[in-house]
């Protein structure tokens, strides 16, 4: 059986777009004489769906589509698809997550998602019903095993859930197992999805077939990396990072053969530690690059607009944009003040030239003194404070809504992780923006990530990346005035927020006691801001936003 593994970008609800992809994928398949053809999880509807799947109309759509892509599935030809279905059972939710069989221009099988993960970004359990009927697919003399995602994450020291789905179907001795997956990425999720699909592989001494999606959709991207594992756990092939892609093979007796895009693993048997970090900070850049790229393009936006302040931060957004959606469509905006250093306008000129993206000066001083005087009846007689220096990061960020609204651009956030976490920035000022480029990344992911880009040549100014943090907002001011330094404060916000440790186990970890308290009460302390915040883009296993959910009121720790 020659099996084609398609690896695509789809549109969340854009059904015609997903549909047509597909069907064009199938056709070309068919002419190459594949006899099926794989595509992900939920590929008609797009991933995730969310609330989307509410609506009776949204689940209708599913279904026509379904039937349209079964009406091309003729002369030898079969495709297993995601999609919503309806629970005929009134008893439970409405939906199954289901794994489509088509042949013979209808559909001949459905298998449903037994597993559905409810935790960090992900939320199925509240739409769908899990499955708990098993059946193999028989097809051109093949027991295919078809399952979904998360069905095959049960296998660790401390599984999650009470079955798995493989320990049914391996009783009915299937050849191979297929699985169709909605697989988002992360900094350590290639190296874990790939020990899944192998642990796998040996543990039911079968091939396993897996196809990801690739794309973003708002916050989550997903790197794809669509693979095949031997029977014997052994990786033989992988689909391209970041990628459309396309995988074929042929199955005969158990055995696989790679018919195309042979592409062994590099992240499987790295050599070096000076490759694995490479590797690490190259699908950083990529995902990061894609996230913005496909948040714009999926939305219908083009140009995007950020405030240059010739910091590391900016910097690095400035670099992703410019990437992502071409030089000529970013504009950055350098928005100096009093306390502006001399050498922050040179670096920002400097970057912005090495990019090749055009820059605007528009001092905030005007701006800034003319609401001084507005307010100096009502501050008279109080020092210069916090409250003075936000109002200079608020006067950036009219300016910068201003030449957003009147000129369409879309206004990038660079606010990163670790000051997300303790919230040191200003709402409606520098915390403005349609989408954060770095907020899941800690200020020294953020040093790193730049040393990365500047390998092989210097594209942003080295005085960027080695003068100490500052927001510039008063004479002589550091970060380091207020918060520790950041490679304590970023350990100690990892193993809080990344690692759900609480205060005892930090500080048993050699942390200073007062420090760690202090630390997680800013954290705490700044929900409220983070609910503001625009939309984070997922790199980590808990970024903040959806995927971290805690009380904004609550008293642990405050």
């Amino acid at each position: 059986m020659k099996i084609a593994l398609a690896q695509l970008n789809y549109h969340t609800g854009n059904f015609e777009h997903n549909t047509s992809k597909m069907i064009e994928a199938l056709n070309k398949a068919k002419s190459n004489g594949v006899d099926l053809i794989v595509f992900s999880e939920l590929a008609v509807c797009g991933y995730p769906a969310r609330d989307f799947l509410e609506f009776k109309d949204f689940i209708e759509l599913c279904r026509e589509n379904v039937e349209k892509i079964a009406s091309h599935c003729v002369d030898g030809i079969a495709a297993i698809v995601g999609s919503p279905r309806v629970n005929p059972v009134v008893e439970g939710k409405d939906l199954f997550n289901s794994a489509y069989f088509l042949a013979e221009g209808k559909v001949k099988h459905i298998t449903d998602k037994t597993l559905l993960p409810n935790y960090d970004v992900f939320d199925e359990y509240r739409y769908f019903e899990p499955n708990r009927q098993f059946n193999v697919i028989e097809y051109k003399g093949s027991k295919i095993a078809l399952t979904i995602c998360e069905d095959l994450w049960n296998l660790n020291e401390n599984p999650l859930y009470i079955q798995t789905p493989m320990d049914e179907l391996i009783k009915q001795n299937p050849d191979f197992i297929i699985n169709i997956a909605a697989s988002p990425f992360s900094k350590t999720q290639i190296q874990t999805r790939q020990e899944v699909l192998l642990n796998n592989a040996l543990k039911y001494h079968l091939p396993v077939l897996y196809v990801n999606h690739i794309g973003g959709q708002t916050h989550m991207i997903f790197d794809g990396g669509s693979c095949i594992t031997n029977a014997e756990g052994k990786l033989i092939a992988e689909a391209k990072y970041f990628e459309e892609d396309i995988l074929e093979c042929e199955m005969r007796n158990g055995k696989c053969d790679i018919l195309n895009n042979l592409v062994i693993s590099s992240g499987v048997e790295r050599e070096t530690e000076v490759a694995e970090l490479y590797s690490k900070f190259h699908n950083i850049e990529s995902a990061l690059v894609l996230g913005v790229r496909e948040y714009f393009h999926k939305l219908g936006f083009s140009k995007a607009i950020l405030g240059l302040s010739g910091g590391i931060d900016s910097a690095l957004v400035l670099y992703l944009a410019s990437k992502a959606l071409g030089p000529e469509n970013v504009k950055a905006l350098l928005l100096p003040s009093e306390f502006s250093s001399d050498h922050s306008i040179s670096d920002s000129v400097a970057l912005a030239n090495n990019l090749g993206v055009s820059y605007e000066t528009i001092s905030i001083e005007n701006t800034f003194n003319a609401l001084q005087n507005t307010l100096a009846p009502y501050f008279k007689d109080t020092p210069f404070g916090l409250t003075e220096e936000n109002m200079q990061s608020r006067s950036r960020g009219i300016i910068l809504m201003a030449m957003s609204n009147k000129f369409g651009y879309i206004l990038l956030n660079t606010t990163n992780k670790s000051e997300l976490a303790v919230g040191y920035g200003t709402l409606y000022g520098d915390m403005c923006g349609g989408l954060s480029v770095i907020g899941d990344l800690y200020k020294t992911e953020v040093f790193e990530l730049c040393k990365h880009i500047n390998r092989d040549k210097e594209i942003i100014p080295n005085n960027i990346l080695t003068k100490e943090p500052s927001a510039e907002l008063r004479p002589n001011q550091k970060d380091s005035d207020s918060l520790p330094d950041y490679e304590i404060l970023d350990k100690i916000l990892f193993l809080y927020v990344e690692e759900r440790k609480g205060p005892k186990e930090i500080i048993s970890a050699g942390f200073d006691e007062a420090l760690v308290k202090r630390i997680l009460r800013m954290v705490n302390m700044n929900e409220w801001k983070r609910w503001q915040a625009p939309p984070v883009i997922r790199i980590s296993s808990k970024a903040f936003g959806y995927g971290r959910r805690v009380p904004i009121a609550g008293k642990y720790l405050n």
